[in-house]
């Protein structure tokens, strides 16, 4: 099978997708209500679109294609809006976050799918354990070519994306100690990780006719690394980000990805190298376990420093392009909260400390989603 053309898109057009928890109200564990609620959402006319996720108490939610941050958040309000009628109707409730904090993989059920049953026979338990919860966010991209440069460009804020988005750090009723537990999950998959570094589209295309020779890819779906090139779309799809609590987060981290996007379009700050690379799942890891409290290796200079800091570096760093972009206050949002060391892990387990019972801190999640908690 070769590579499909990388098809065109209007440059740092924006797209989102976000995976949500479907839980009953009875004990707020999770419900496996995916046919019912896309049964009901298919409807309601909306921008994007409604599907099922690997198991059957999980859905996908996306937009159309949009301009910026607050266009995505539109259009997210819109979907969720539908999506908390339909689940009122059922008695169910919807919920962001990246894990749920205390269901049991063994319990769940594979959709009925044909390619999530071929994935459940070959990945045994690993696809029960993925019902986890991510936010991906596509980017537009001028062509093939300058898809790839901002592919590894953006890899350097991989932690970055990480600790901002990390809400996931309860696993089957148990603090992981982890801010995004969610990623530990999908690194257990064979082609996860970081995509190989290279910066032509043409040199990309062999690689990709090498790994399909293998047999062991049969298509781009094949490779669940951290940020890969959907040439279908024209875009690259960055995966990382744990599903945030509220839309208004996940609006505010795809308008972190335009700004940066844009500044590097217009300024080429760096050329990447597969030096790069080198400190790259160490940073990684950090982000997931300490969340804005890690420590960031500078890929360039090898110089250590809080995550956080180099957060807020970055933020006031690519605010012009922000501006022009219409996602000032989308990093207004991360901006404040960063300083505070505030991000929805955090939030999660201050929850946990005053309530004690998760289910509680689930049925607060689910009203938070819906706008209405603190």
């Amino acid at each position: 099978m070769s590579l499909e053309a990388f098809h065109h898109s209007e440059p740092l057009t924006l797209g989102v997708e976000l995976e949500l928890q479907l839980v009953s109200t009875h004990d707020y564990d999770l419900a496996p209500y995916a046919e019912d609620m896309l049964r009901l959402m298919h409807k309601v006319p909306l921008p994007g679109s409604v599907v099922p996720e690997m198991t059957n108490s999980m859905i996908e939610v996306s937009t159309g294609i949009c301009h910026s941050s607050s266009e995505v958040l539109g259009q997210l309000a819109q979907i969720r809006d539908a999506l908390v009628k339909s689940a009122d109707k059922l008695n169910i409730a919807v919920v962001g976050g990246g894990t749920h904090p205390f269901q049991q993989w063994h319990e769940r059920r594979i959709y009925d799918k044909p390619r999530f049953q071929e994935l459940s026979q070959l990945y045994g338990y690993l696809s029960k354990q993925f019902t986890i919860f991510g936010q991906h966010v596509h980017i537009g991209c001028p062509d093939a070519d300058a898809a790839l440069l901002m592919l590894h460009r953006m890899s350097r804020y991989i932690p970055h994306f990480i600790a901002l988005s990390a809400s996931s750090p309860y696993v089957q009723g148990q603090d992981t100690a982890f801010d995004s537990a969610r990623l530990n999950s999908v690194f257990a998959f064979p082609l996860s990780g970081r995509a190989p570094c290279v910066l032509t589209w043409a040199d990309f295309e062999q690689y990709f006719n090498k790994m399909t020779r293998t047999g062991v890819v049969k298509s781009m779906k094949d490779f669940y690394w951290d940020i890969r090139p959907k040439p279908e779309f024209g875009t690259i799809e960055i995966r990382v980000f744990d599903t945030p609590l509220t839309i208004e987060r996940a609006a505010a981290l795809a308008g972190f990805v335009q700004s940066l996007a844009a500044w590097f379009l217009a300024e080429q700050p760096f050329t990447p190298q597969e030096d790069d690379y080198l400190v790259y799942t160490y940073n990684r890891f950090q982000a997931c376990r300490f969340g804005l409290d890690a420590v960031y290796v500078d890929p360039a200079t090898g110089g250590h420093m809080p995550l956080r800091d180099h957060v807020l570096q970055t933020l006031d760093h690519i605010a012009r392009h922000a501006g022009a972009h219409g996602a000032s206050s989308a990093l207004h949002i991360l901006h404040s909260e960063t300083a505070l060391g505030q991000n929805d892990a955090r939030w999660l387990r201050d929850r946990q400390r005053e309530e004690q019972l998760l289910a509680e801190v689930s049925r607060q999640a689910a009203l938070r989603l819906r706008g209405q908690a603190a």
